[in-house]
């Protein structure tokens, strides 16, 4: 961003703000040429400014607002090929845009740097490093989420923390807005991609293919069907057109056509006695069920016998093999007892 890098600038300069892990904030001067300088192979000198900002936790998000509370927007760099021929006479150079207040002229004496952590949010009055307001968002849990955006023609401060709770904090006074409790976290999709954006909205994957889309705007709320889009455009079922006879003969594709109209006495005429009708029978629909009934009883007293004959058949195959152990066992004794007696006389038993 573009802000005032030490306590004795009189003018901002492109910086670049570091936040770690341990909650150190550092600033980096940027040394970039004139915007018609034709730098094409020097490279752009970084130093230490030696400010170093200190918060509680982790830090997630900068930010900067000028004088009158107003979100200053990072300069971007419109670059253009050198080598382009669809340029034509344009001058080939790269040129940086600003569209932020660069003169300490239109910034005003300072302004305003937000930084929220994992803990809190704090922020600073630039060039005096001043810390204005401090505000301790959670103790016992940590954000997921922290983003600037503008709100209702003003700026907030939008927090997700890990324990389900969307917050808002006005700025630059850090005053609470919102605390309400949304959605804990069971899915680590959700932590990794829950992003707020401006108007009151944010989104995140819900699922592999699936983005889930919320606010916490009453005016956003009260728009939403006006910002909807309709799918489909209604449009109005039209006419049957008149098939011509030649239509009809040569068209290939079949009509609809019901069965009494066909059929039916009133195109077909009355049918003759001689002729086989369809008499009803005397049950009618409780006759069929009671059929379908007493089928259904006969196929499972059926089902049950041939039940209980597999078990009889079973109990069998254990008495025979039973039996066949036995015999087997009665023979091998009977063996020894041959092998044992064989050689003895009979004055010996």
């Amino acid at each position: 961003m573009e802000s005032f890098a030490r306590k004795n600038d009189s003018a901002v300069s492109p910086c670049l703000w570091v936040g770690t892990g341990l909650g150190m904030v550092l600033i980096l001067s940027l040394n970039l040429p004139a915007s018609d300088d034709l730098r094409q192979s020097e490279p752009v000198m970084v130093s230490p400014s030696g400010t170093v900002l200190t918060l509680k936790g982790a830090v997630l998000t900068f930010a900067c607002l000028d004088c009158m509370g107003t979100l200053t927007h990072p300069p971007y760099e419109v670059w253009r090929d050198p080598h382009s021929a669809d340029d034509g006479e344009k001058t080939r150079k790269r040129k940086l845009v600003m569209h932020s207040p660069s003169s300490s002229q239109d910034m005003g004496d300072h302004q305003f740097a937000v930084i929220c952590s994992e803990k809190q949010a704090k922020v600073f009055s630039l060039p005096s490093q001043t810390c204005l307001y401090v505000h301790n968002i959670t103790e016992t849990s940590f954000l997921l989420r922290a983003d600037v955006v503008t709100l209702c023609n003003s700026v907030c401060l939008a927090c997700f923390c890990a324990n389900g709770h969307i917050m808002t904090l006005s700025l630059p006074s850090l005053r609470p807005l919102l605390d309400i409790n949304y959605l804990p976290v069971t899915d680590m999709r959700i932590a990794r991609t829950f992003c707020f954006s401006n108007e009151g909205q944010a989104l995140y994957l819900s699922s592999p293919t699936e983005i889930q889309r919320l606010t916490y705007s009453q005016e956003m709320c009260d728009n939403l069907q006006d910002m909807l889009g309709d799918l489909f455009t209604p449009v109005e079922t039209p006419e049957a057109q008149n098939r011509g006879f030649l239509k009809g003969l040569f068209g290939g594709s079949g009509q609809a056509v019901d069965r009494e109209e066909l059929f039916g006495e009133a195109t077909a005429g009355k049918a003759s006695r001689s002729l086989a009708q369809h008499i009803p029978g005397p049950g009618g629909i409780e006759g069929v069920r009671g059929a379908a009934g007493g089928v259904i009883g006969d196929l499972t007293r059926a089902r049950i016998a041939l039940d209980e004959r597999g078990q009889k058949l079973g109990e069998l195959d254990e008495r025979t093999a039973s039996m066949m152990a036995s015999a087997e066992a009665f023979s091998k004794h009977a063996h020894e007892v041959m092998l044992k007696y064989k050689d003895k006389k009979w004055y010996q038993f």
